[in-house]
Parts: C-alpha cells; structure tokens; sequence
C-alpha cells in the first residue's frame, strides 16, 4: 500500500475516534431526540454503550495528560485532543480524500462532517448501537440531518437545501418514506462517495454501462497539421473560459466521425483528460433520468479527470424527443464536453462554440501515404501515395488502418492489395444506400465510335490524376468548387451506358454504386434530399462510383409554380445542383431522354457522351464479343448477324438466350439457333421483321 493511502486511512481513523466522542457526549449531555424513559434500550445497544464507556475512560494521551496535570481528562478535553491529532493528520500531501472531495464540492466544515458521519457507518457498523442510543430508538441506527445539527458544532441549515452540494450531486442518499420530515429521513452516504473517501477512485458503475471509455492512441501521428491548428484553438479558447461557472460546449462539426473523434481525444490528452463517449441514442427518455445522468457525469467530472463526447451526428434524424433530452442533458454544466454534428451546429440553449474539424487535405494525406508505404511495405511510395491521396478521402487513423491491414493480410505488399483494402473500406458506407454493382467489363468489351471512346477514357484520366492536377499542380488554390467530375452519358436503351460505367470503374479499380431512385425519392417533404445529404457523404470518402441510371426521373426540368408540389420539387432539384457541384468524386448520369434534363444540370456537367445507335460495323463486333470464347459455337455469319438492327443490349440477349436454347437441346450454337432467338427478341421489340431474312 501506498504512503499516501496508510496516511489517508491513519485520518480517517482519527476521524472515527473523533466522531466516537462526539457522539458520546451527545448522549452524556441528555440530548436524545427521543424519550428515553418510553423506549427500553435493547441489550446489544448497552453493551456497546457500556464497551464505548469503557474505551472512552481509557484511552488518553501522554498529552492531553500533562495538559490536566496527570488527572483524566474529561470528555471535552478528550474531543480537542483528537480533533488536534485529526488536524495534524490532514497534513498530507495530496490532502486526505474527504479534505479533497469536500475542496472540489465546495462543502462547508459542517457539509464535511455530515457526510463522513454518513461514510463512518460503512467503514465501521458498530457505530449503529451508539448511534440508536443517540436518537433514543433502537432502529434509528442511521444517521440523519437532525443528528449532524445537534453532533457537531456550527450547524447550518442550508446544507439541507436540494441546491447545495450534499444533495445536488447526489452525494448522500435519503430515504424519505411519506410524511417523515426531512430532519428525521435517514442518511446514507453514495457507494461510489465511500469508495473515494476510503481513496478508491473508480469511475460509477452506473455511467459505465452507459457511456463508453474511448482507448487513447499511443501514436502521435493520427493528427494532421491543419487539424493540430484545430487542436490548439480550442485549448485556447476553453483557456479563456475557465474563469466562467460552466465551461462552454464544444460543437464539432464534421462528415468524418474518426476525425472528431480525434480532435477531442487531443485536446483531452493535453488537459490530462480520459475522454468518455456517450451516443445520443443511449440517452434516457424520462427528464428525471436524464436530470440524474446529468448530476451523475457532472460529480464524476470532480471526482475524475475526464471529459465527454457526445455523439450526435444523426441528430436531425432522431426524434424530437432525444433532441430534447440532449438539450436538457447538455444544459447542465457538465464540464468539458465536445458534441460532434455531420454538417449543423445544434440549438443547445447554452453557452457553446463552433468549430469546423475536416479531415486532412489531399497533401496531407499524400505525405501520411508516403511515410507509411516507406517504412511498412515494399510498395513504392511516390506514385502509390499519389493515387491513393488523389482517390481516397481517408483521416489519418483510416490511413495507419488500411496500410496495418493490407501488411497483415499478405507477406509481399503490393499496390493491388492496398488498394483493394481501400476500396473494402469505403464499401459499408454505401452498400445501405445504393446497390453495388460487380464491375467486370473492359475496355476491350465496350464497342464506341472512336470519338466516344476518346472521352471515356479522358473521364478516366482525370479521375486518375487528380491529386497531381489539383494538388502538385496548383489548381486547388485558385479553385473553390467544382472538385468532382460529373458525366453524362446520353443514348437509346441498350446502348451501352451501364456498360460503359462498370468499364471506367473496373478500369480505376473502384467500387460502382447504382443509385435506386425509390430508395431515394420520397413523396415526404424534406425527405429526398436527406436522403441524397447522406449519399453524397457517405460517396465523399472515396473509392466509389456513383451511377444515376434513369436520370431523367431526378434530374428533370424545373417547372413553373403553380402549387406547393411543384415549389418543392423544384427545391429537391435546387439541391441536386448545390450537391452535384459541391461532390468531390465522380458521378455518372445515364438517360434516354437528354431534353428532359434541367439545363443548369448541362452547364455543370463536364463531360456529355452522346452513345449512337450502334451501326453494322458496330454491331459485328458486339456480335463477335458476345459469345464467350468458352462457348461451343459453329459456322457463325457475323455479318448477317450485324444487319439485324439491334442495340448492343439486345444483342447480349439475343446471344444469352441462344446459348440456353443450344445448352437445353444438347447443341453448339449454331446460326438457326441464334436467328431463332433474335426472331423471339425482335417480337418483343415489337419491331416488324421478314421472315426472309431468317431463313
């Protein structure tokens, strides 16, 4: 044991035998609160009086002895004597922990005393005899108000207001039956209270089931300097505050959760902090629960050095009811407290400041890459980091995590499998929003005019090379929106848009995300464009696609108002163009019906690709790719095939379902079966066709 708890116990034994004298003069003095005459002490209660009579007339000290010239003393000499030896125990350094925890509360001398004499009971339970025998009723063996004002010197009757520290921050529990006076209820002092008296200083059970200890990073490198920046003004502005009566709320406001989560992980380590985390949805529902949790953390925050971030990032989303036990909860002056929002400051009604956390910038990123291929991979960094910086928009932590992982996966690193674990990582963001399409096509597969096949792969390049242009090259500088690239590709069904998409994707190695509009577009006011609010965000950490197929159907033309309906409609499609311009990736658009769309969405887009119809030279090569060379197949005429004047996409069917008529009948794909299949086609089609040309 620690010379510090020996020295703390040593006080709190003073303290008892202090206590002990007290009361016994209390009951020598007459001063019961009952009647002795009406109510017989029980046995046990006078053996216990008689044993503390007996310790009382022996035990002296040497100098309380010589103070009286050898006589004993009497039993206020005896309470002086103590109270000299209890005063010279305090003399420690730190201070004994009821010294401490009466200083950090603000308790007067009679709030101390009161509580300690609610604390003596758990440290030694044979004071419930001495204590009956002072309330005159062997049941009243606990303490009350009305003993600590007749005990101890100097009673105030303001320690039994609800607003002063005893009662307000819970430090001792009463148990009030109906009707008892307040004077008369009985005392007990709080489990986690005792513990810290007795110096065992561990945070209360009921908040750890609530709350969540964050694990603090022994690296120094899940900071970028631009967040640092961050770090350091908030330090300064909490220093600024900490003569106020409550420190004001720190909102964070973020898209990326790690990187809050970092911010407020630093400043609490630079103010010898444990940072404690607290979802917005584990917060109670009853005001009077919240009132509770609130007292709870804010005596904890005393007692510990700890700070708390609630989470609150989903905050528009919850219902009105947790937005009111939030406020009501942060109202309280819990100390240090960070609240980390997605993108708006929350409406606290108390005293708060904003600050804006963003993850690092593209350079930023590019050095972390660079360092951490260099010293944990055999990839090399220059180009590597390049790409990976340019595509994914990762906080330091998500960096140190990919690279960790990808080292751990295989024993010779490579580009391919970095990338890769990239790429996994942004998947669960989107794979909730949007359907993930498996991207196997390649350019080989994909059948353009040159023209057309010259901008899909300038739409590739640009996506490949962004950190060098933007970045290296100076364009983010002079830049303020616009980051992204955005692309439409414009045809008849069956042209090939899909196809060309899952090309440009398989080709950038990146995941492509088909946006449903039904998942999207809500006929709830305000609905559609949160729902696109968290598309957008969870597509800007990289690594994905986004494809609005049918694009008409979102992006159309705005239209005169006439009625409420068509004043929102055109604010969804208002925030389709703040959100298209303000979108850092890449977002690909695919309709049939180009003069449906709104013409402010034709000005922001930076690529149009109109798909032709394909032509006969165009079809003979779709036909000649369409088969697979694992296909059984005999005598094709690719030029007799090409005169049938069909889409890509139908010619794909027309090849599917030839191969299952030959597979089911035992053959080769052979020309009858496929004209047999074209001829099923085109009669779906509704397209008139001469049986000539099929036989």
């Amino acid at each position: 044991m620690s010379d510090w708890h020996e020295s703390n116990n040593h006080y709190l034994d003073v303290s008892l035998q202090w206590l002990r004298l007290r009361l016994q003069r209390l009951i020598d003095d007459g001063r019961e609160s009952v009647d002795q005459s009406s109510t017989a002490v029980p046995v046990e209660s006078q053996s216990a009086a008689s044993r503390f009579s007996r310790w009382r007339k022996t035990t002296t000290t040497k100098e309380t002895r010589l103070l009286t010239g050898g006589c004993p003393p009497t039993l206020d000499e005896q309470i002086r004597a103590t109270a000299e030896k209890r005063d010279q125990a305090s003399r420690i350094t730190p201070a004994p922990a009821l010294l401490m925890l009466a200083e950090r509360f603000g308790l007067s001398e009679f709030e101390r005393d009161t509580l300690f004499l609610c604390a003596a009971l758990e440290f030694d339970p044979s004071l419930d005899a001495i204590i009956s025998r002072c309330q005159g009723h062997p049941g009243r063996n606990y303490a009350t108000f009305a003993l600590a004002l007749s005990v101890f010197d100097d009673p105030c009757w303001d320690a039994l207001s609800a607003h002063r520290p005893l009662r307000f921050a819970r430090l001792i529990e009463i148990s009030r039956p109906a009707a008892t006076p307040l004077t008369a209820s009985a005392l007990r002092a709080d489990e986690r209270i005792v513990n810290f008296i007795k110096g065992l200083n561990l945070p209360d059970d009921r908040l750890t089931s609530s709350l969540q200890l964050c694990a603090q990073s022994t690296s120094d490198d899940l900071l970028a300097e631009s967040q640092q920046t961050v770090v350091k003004e908030i330090l300064e502005r909490l220093s600024q505050s900490a003569t106020q009566s409550t420190l004001p709320i720190v909102q964070l406001i973020g898209a990326d959760q790690g990187t809050r989560m970092a911010v407020s992980e630093a400043v609490s380590a630079a103010l010898n902090r444990r940072l404690y985390r607290l979802m917005i949805e584990w917060l109670p529902s009853q005001s009077s629960e919240i009132e509770i949790l609130a007292r709870l953390w804010q005596r904890e925050s005393l007692l510990l050095p700890v700070a708390l971030y609630v989470d609150a990032e989903d905050a528009a989303k919850v219902p009105s009811e947790t937005s009111r036990a939030l406020r009501q909860f942060l109202s309280s002056g819990i100390g240090i407290c960070f609240v980390g929002v997605n993108d708006t400051a929350i409406g606290l009604g108390s005293a708060s400041f904003t600050v804006d956390v963003c993850k690092p910038t593209s350079a930023e990123q590019c050095i972390a890459w660079e360092k951490l291929l260099d010293s944990e991979t055999t990839v090399q960094p220059d180009r590597t980091s390049q790409l990976l910086a340019g595509q994914f928009n990762f906080s330091l932590g998500d960096i140190r995590q990919a690279v960790t992982t990808a080292h751990s996966t295989v024993t010779q690193q490579s580009r391919k499998r970095i990338w890769e674990v990239c790429r996994n990582m942004t998947r669960p963001r989107l794979d909730s929003l949007a359907q993930r399409l498996e991207s196997k096509a390649t350019w080989d597969d994909l059948v353009l005019p040159v023209e057309q096949m010259n901008l899909m792969r300038q739409i590739a390049g640009q996506v490949r090379e962004r950190h060098k242009v933007y970045d290296s090259w100076g364009f983010a500088r002079v830049m303020n929106r616009g980051f992204g690239i955005s692309a439409l590709f414009a045809g008849e069904s069956g042209t090939g848009k899909t196809m060309a998409a899952e090309v440009i994707a398989n080709d950038l190695q990146l995941n492509l995300y088909r946006i449903d509009l039904s998942a999207v577009v809500s006929k709830y006011i305000g609905e559609t464009e949160k729902n696109l609010a968290r598309l957008f965000d969870a597509a800007e950490g990289g690594g994905a696609i986004l494809f609005f197929d049918e694009a008409d159907a979102l992006f159309g033309k705005r239209s005169e108002v006439k009625d409420s309906h068509d004043r929102y409609a055109n604010i969804e499609i208002n925030y389709l163009l703040q959100r298209m311009e303000a979108f850092s990736g890449l977002a690909i658009l695919a309709t049939n019906m180009k003069a449906a769309l709104d013409q402010a969405f034709m000005r922001r887009l930076r690529f149009i690709v109109n798909l032709p119809f394909p032509g006969v030279k165009e079809r003979m090569a779709i036909w000649q790719k369409a088969l697979p060379p694992e296909t059984p197949k005999k005598d094709l005429d690719y030029k007799r095939l090409a005169r049938l004047n069909l889409s890509g996409g139908n010619i794909h069917s027309i090849a599917l379902n030839g191969a299952f008529l030959a597979a089911q009948n035992g053959q080769t794909v052979t020309m009858p079966v496929l004209m047999a299949a074209a001829r099923v086609e085109l009669r779906k089609l509704e397209k008139a066709f001469s049986e000539a040309e099929f036989r």
